[in-house]
């Protein structure tokens, strides 16, 4: 077995296919431990820290800083035994020893290094794919006739390199027979996972489309093409490259920054958008959140407006069901639980974290997952799992002083409320003009899935819980 094992950069989730090189945590000739944080690396969904699956030496880094990196492609090789003899640089012929992740297929599905659910490997905190020793697959004979050759004398197979698949598979997706383009020889459509899953949510048949990617295969581009109407059949054109001017400044767009971009031209031009406001006046809400921090148990709790505005929210779904969907084509997805979005904004770019299942807290466990929701976020360590699979958004304009908005809908979801800021404001209370706290609050949604009516009354929910919180959470609990 080879002391010198290569670790490769594992499937970080939610079909992501590759990730840049952000920071190198050890140097080469550098002595790490197990689970030893080994490279800083940043997906589309987050910034996170890779650690080590060996003990050892580091011999070798393959890319350096700024580098995007394929899902499998090696990134650092590792002496696991530095106290033998001195071991070798890595080269072409001494990896052909190395232990590389099996293939899908080669452990148990739901073990470490098997598959997981959409094709991915399972893959825990301080581990990698599951590696296994490389084996040469038997030469075929071309025919029955070479058998008895074979029988006579024995073969010698010359010692080969291992072969590694290629990372982010292109994957086939079966294609109708009488779709465009079926029958002329090869049936098949090829398309990556994010590819397919962007379909999938557009409602777009990959089958009926002629991709322009590399080999004929479909890319992002070919489906949004064909979902707003357009031919995927031309490659759009390259993009022409601009000097740069004095007194400017270019900022690659890519990672978190890439994937928002993507997905708010998605949602905008999908899901046909429709805001309406509401003017509420949270006095009493802003009263009830001085008494709760009065109270013992509160007092080293985060408690500002935003955690009674998701409790709102929460109350009001629960009344309304159909707020909390997804239009999935030839029908609607109802959930009968919401993961809770907060849109938080970072130095990589806007991020939706939610909270799972967060209509089932308490105000206090609400209180404590936000808290932490918003913590992690300004770290930047936001974990890709903690972004999938959100239902309804929150999105707090009202941090950075501004009264209101028109927000967009994360892609998938059907309503998001944006929370302006909190103002003394004129306002006619019991006959009389006082200066009370007033808010705005606006409400997108998809309108494929709810009308007028629906909206109005959800945000009304919304709007009469904070106006009085007390007395609406006793009249509908």
């Amino acid at each position: 077995m080879s002391r010198i094992k290569t670790f490769n950069l594992p499937d970080l989730g939610e079909g992501l296919t590759e990730g840049e090189i952000l920071k190198w945590l050890v140097q080469v000739g550098e002595e790490i431990e197990l689970n030893q944080p080994l490279v800083e690396v940043e997906t589309a969904k987050a910034a996170v820290e890779i650690p080590a699956k060996w003990a050892g030496k580091v011999v070798e880094i393959h890319h350096p800083e700024g580098t995007m990196v394929e899902v499998g492609s090696p990134i650092v090789a590792i002496d696991t035994d530095p106290s033998a003899t001195d071991a070798p640089t890595p080269s072409a012929a001494s990896l052909a020893a190395v232990e590389v992740a099996p293939a899908e297929g080669a452990v148990e599905p739901g073990l470490i290094g098997g598959p997981a659910p959409g094709g991915r490997t399972a893959v825990l905190v301080g581990y990698g794919p599951k590696t296994a020793a490389a084996k040469r697959r038997p030469r075929r004979a071309d025919g029955a006739a070479a058998a008895p050759a074979a029988a006579a004398a024995p073969a010698v197979v010359p010692a080969q390199p291992v072969e590694v698949a290629p990372p982010a598979p292109v994957e086939p997706v079966d294609v109708p027979a009488d779709a465009p383009g079926a029958g002329r020889g090869e049936q098949k459509a090829l398309a990556k996972p994010p590819v397919r899953k962007l379909a999938k949510d557009l409602g777009v048949d990959l089958g009926t489309l002629v991709g322009s990617g590399p080999q004929g295969s479909i890319t992002r581009d070919d489906v949004l093409a064909a979902q707003n109407g357009g031919s995927a059949a031309v490659a759009p054109a390259p993009a022409v490259a601009v000097p740069a001017g004095p007194r400017e400044q270019r900022i690659p767009v890519k990672g978190v920054r890439k994937l928002t971009a993507e997905n708010m031209v998605s949602s905008a031009f999908t899901a046909p958008h429709v805001t309406m406001f509401l003017t509420v006046d949270m006095t009493r809400s802003m009263q009830a959140i001085d008494r709760l921090r009065a109270q013992p148990d509160w007092r080293e709790v985060r408690v500002s407006p935003l955690l009674l505005v998701a409790k709102a929210i929460l109350l009001a779904a629960r009344r309304h069901p159909m707020v909390n969907s997804t239009w999935a084509g030839d029908e609607i997805i109802v959930k009968d639980y919401v993961n809770l979005g907060i849109a938080a904004a970072t130095e990589r770019g806007l991020i939706v974290p939610n909270i799972k299942d967060a209509g089932r807290l308490s105000l206090r466990e609400l209180a404590d997952a936000m808290t932490a929701l918003v913590q992690t976020a300004k770290t930047g360590k936001t974990p890709p799992a903690d972004m999938a699979g959100g239902t309804l958004t929150i999105t707090n304009v009202g941090v950075f002083g501004v009264d209101t908005g028109t927000p967009i809908l994360p892609p998938g979801e059907s309503a998001i409320v944006a929370f302006g800021a909190v103002r003394e404001t004129p306002w006619v209370h019991e006959g009389e003009i006082k200066i009370r706290q007033v808010t705005q609050l606006a409400m997108s949604f998809d309108h494929r899935i709810i009308d007028g009516e629906l909206g109005s009354k959800f945000l009304r929910d919304v709007g009469a819980f904070l106006n009085d919180p007390e007395a609406t959470l006793l009249a509908w609990t």
